[in-house]
């Protein structure tokens, strides 16, 4: 019996009695996205008030003694240790949430799943919830909250892409005008605290933040590993899915739930930090080249957007320690205009 073909630029990996069809350049890609992020990881914890040799902090996250233990280890690995799964779990959002919308201009914090988790969260905080280890859990209700409403108003006997991010784009309209009447409302400190919140921030933030994102993450493992082969389904127009009999309301709303709760404990964890899920996917499918958003890369690429954003933060504009959401705000604004102005030049092109 002849074997059937390998498509250029792929390998085939045996596994047991079965075999795994793998992308050359984005296994490679993947690599480089790895080492370019632990390169990162440790000159942000060298970088700080006091400087550490990278080869003391290689010592800690080794274990061996180190008289560095306490900066790196108590104070500064926690945090980057959230900053890490926050990035990732931002990237890998995105790119589920784009490869449901079609659209390379969809994002959690576009369609309203973030807008939706901070009006949640703002409003908790005004009745006089300010439990950093509550508050996560009342994001991701806040986020699969709106998440809902918009696949709601969407739906019209199918997700037709540009009204999902239409609809996303009026939802978070209206729970930023939410989330702005509870800051006037509130009591002062509380509103200040809610702010710094809403621009997304690592600061303070450690292994009780870090904690239930983790736990996700490793929950959601094997439905990752479902999405990656999913994402071939939607990517399909309506009629070829249905001469191939895939349903793709099922496929759309599970790789979307996907999406809004990684999306969801991610902003429960550091608050909203804008554009890292726009920016991610769309970065690491242009390095990787591949038919579908890549997750493994997308992850990769949102957690060194984020632990680069964040050193920067820091050291920048030093001893003022800027939120990392303004950091990548103020890269993902320009971007996100770019890409607009992009796609209205290809449509009247066409």
């Amino acid at each position: 019996m002849t074997q059937p073909s390998v498509p250029a630029g792929y390998t085939v990996v045996r596994v047991g009695y079965g075999s795994l069809l793998l992308h050359r350049r984005a296994i490679a890609v993947a690599a480089g996205l790895a080492v370019v992020l632990a390169v990162a990881a440790v000159v942000s914890l060298s970088v700080g008030e006091s400087y550490v040799s990278p080869t003391e902090v290689v010592h800690v996250l080794l274990g061996q003694p180190s008289p560095d233990e306490l900066v790196v280890g108590t104070l500064r690995l926690p945090r980057l240790v959230t900053g890490l799964l926050v990035g990732a779990a931002f990237g890998v959002s995105g790119a589920l949430i784009q490869s449901v919308a079609r659209n390379s201009l969809a994002s959690p914090d576009v369609i309203g799943v973030t807008h939706g988790a901070g009006a949640a969260t703002v409003t908790a905080m005004t009745f006089g919830l300010t439990s950093y280890s509550v508050l996560p859990y009342v994001s991701v209700v806040g986020g699969l909250g709106a998440a809902a409403l918009v696949y709601v108003l969407a739906w019209r006997g199918g997700l037709h892409a540009a009204r999902f991010v239409l609809v996303g784009i009026g939802v978070s309209i209206a729970l930023g005008s939410l989330t702005r009447l509870f800051l006037t409302k509130g009591d002062y400190l509380v509103a200040q605290q809610a702010k710094v919140w809403l621009t997304g921030s690592l600061n303070g933030r450690g292994y009780d933040q870090a904690a239930p994102l983790a736990l996700t993450v490793a929950v959601l493992v094997p439905a990752l590993l479902w999405a990656a082969h999913a994402q071939r389904m939607v990517s399909l127009d309506d009629s070829t899915a249905t001469a191939l009999g895939v349903r793709l309301g099922p496929v759309q709303l599970g790789l979307t739930a996907l999406g809004v709760v990684l999306a969801s404990v991610a902003t429960g964890a550091a608050g909203p930090v804008d554009f890292v899920a726009l920016l991610a996917p769309q970065i690491a499918h242009r390095l990787t080249r591949t038919a579908q958003l890549p997750l493994l890369s997308s992850a990769l690429t949102g957690a060194t957007i984020v632990v680069v954003a964040d050193l920067l933060a820091r050291r920048l504009f030093s001893p003022v320690e800027l939120p990392v959401g303004v950091l990548t705000a103020a890269i993902g604004a320009p971007y996100l205009m770019w890409l607009i102005a992009r796609t209205r030049r290809g449509r009247q092109g066409t």
